[in-house]
């Protein structure tokens, strides 16, 4: 048996997912930042199939729209079970000479070297008709249970519901991820019958199927059950949301990543922190974030799209947006909001300021309550500040301008044309000063509010 042969990948999602009560598609619900089937997808691309279908049905607009053109999708309509839903690649893969892997939209967590073992034993020199992928979970509920020969080669497949006691005690159970030869594969799913309770035909059957033919199918079993789980509600959604955080928290912690509260930290599937990296409690990261060693991303903090230099400090309470770049050294502190903005090496803006759309240089610093002023109601505009700038607090900067090196902006100034290097610029009306103008009034309204009270 060649192992060089090319596969195919055949995703279900054709399901309607009802218990979700939703008018999204299930496996379009999120999970770490990113749809349950990109999951999948990122897993089975590393792989480079030869072709990709996906099985849709109910919403089917869609998932169509979310794969675009990464995956043929084929339609299943109406909906008679697992078997029935991979019969519908029948003629999408006419022609084809290679290996089916058969994976499960809503189950996204299958790992590619999982996937590779289940081929691997595929392309074995006995040539099993079909490798099924089995898992021993702490709890086996109701799953399917695969009864193996010592040798692992499969005996039969059995719902649990029609298990006797012994076969119920098998601790081995169905993930429902198969792989077979193209060859045999649609012969055997054309002896699938749908003489059962449901009326549907069932993928596992095609074990039996080849079993009682006398060919020869194979177990292939994962020690990472959390690899198989499937998501089916929202209960069942909020669950792999926390095994998927749980392990990435473990992993940050093993790579060197100081997480003070573990459990209040969460991450995006694309999240990057470099070893020595500290990040305090409550802390999110969205997708599209990098952060490089020795920064500290203190308390309440949220970050997305962002890229945050070596030896940084972010919040307590800042917020990060897309395009968001900290050079090395830089420091936002509490309620600062950076959005599409470099902020220079050794720069600071510690308090109560936004940066839109904005060049800051090195070693400038921006007064609490400075705000750039980067769009018109129709169009966004750049603010750039020079190297050593000093921007005063409660200062508004309405773009487009330039402040140069070394400049500095006069506290509550609203700046509207460029600075030049080394110049002040003060903008701010004529105070008025009346004296003892206040104590009068405060004698006049005393001797008011004092003759109303006698009234």
């Amino acid at each position: 048996m060649s192992t060089n042969r090319e596969f195919a990948a055949v995703i279900l999602a054709a399901g309607k997912g009802t218990r979700l009560k939703s008018g999204l598609h299930k496996v379009l619900h999120n999970i770490a930042g990113r749809p349950i089937i990109e999951h999948l997808m990122a897993s089975v691309e590393a792989l480079a199939p030869a072709r990709t279908i996906v099985i849709v049905g109910d919403e089917r607009e869609q998932v169509i729209g979310q794969l675009g053109e990464r995956a043929e999708c084929v339609v299943q309509e109406p909906q008679l079970g697992t078997g029935h839903a991979v019969a519908q690649a029948k003629d999408a893969l006419a022609g084809f000479d290679g290996d089916v892997v058969m994976l499960l939209g809503d189950a996204p967590f299958i790992k590619s070297d999982t996937m590779n073992d289940m081929l691997a034993r595929l392309r074995a020199p006995d040539a099993p008709a079909v490798v099924v992928l089995g898992f021993e979970p702490e709890d086996a509920l109701q799953y399917g249970r695969v009864i193996t020969h010592s040798d692992m080669t499969i005996e039969k497949m059995v719902e649990f519901k029609d298990a006797n006691e012994a076969e119920r005690a098998c601790r081995l159970c169905n993930s429902g991820l198969m792989a077979a030869r193209s060859e045999v594969l649609f012969d055997l799913l054309d002896r699938v019958d749908n003489d059962n309770a449901q009326g549907e035909y069932y993928l596992p059957d095609i074990v039996n199927v080849a079993v009682k033919e006398g060919r020869t199918c194979a177990a292939v079993v994962t020690d990472r059950p959390h690899e198989v789980v499937g998501i089916n509600s929202r209960k069942e959604l909020a669950a792999a949301e926390r095994q998927w955080q749980d392990l990435k928290r473990e992993e940050a912690l093993e790579n060197g990543v100081t997480l003070k509260a573990p459990e209040t930290v969460f991450f995006s599937y694309d999240t990057d922190l470099a070893p020595d990296v500290t990040v305090e409690p409550n802390v999110v990261f969205a997708p599209g974030v990098k952060v490089e060693s020795g920064s500290r991303i203190r308390a309440f903090s949220h970050l997305e799209g962002a890229h945050v230099g070596e030896d940084c400090e972010v919040g307590p309470y800042a917020r990060l947006r897309p395009g968001a770049v900290m050079e090395k050294g830089s420091k936002v502190g509490n309620f600062v909001e950076m959005k599409k903005a470099v902020l220079g090496e050794g720069a600071k803006a510690n308090h109560l300021t936004y940066l839109g759309d904005a060049t800051v240089g090195a070693g400038a610093n921006i007064g609490a309550g400075t705000i750039t002023c980067n769009y018109d109601g129709y169009f966004k505009y750049k603010t750039v500040i020079g190297e050593r700038a000093f921007i005063g607090s409660n200062s508004a900067l309405i773009a487009p301008v330039k402040i140069g090196d070394d400049a500095i902006v006069a506290a509550g100034s609203a700046v509207s044309r460029d600075v030049a290097p080394g110049e002040l610029r003060m903008v701010r009306a004529e105070q008025l000063v009346k004296p003892g103008w206040a104590d009068r009034f405060h004698d006049t309204m005393k001797k008011k509010k004092a003759s109303e009270k006698k009234d």
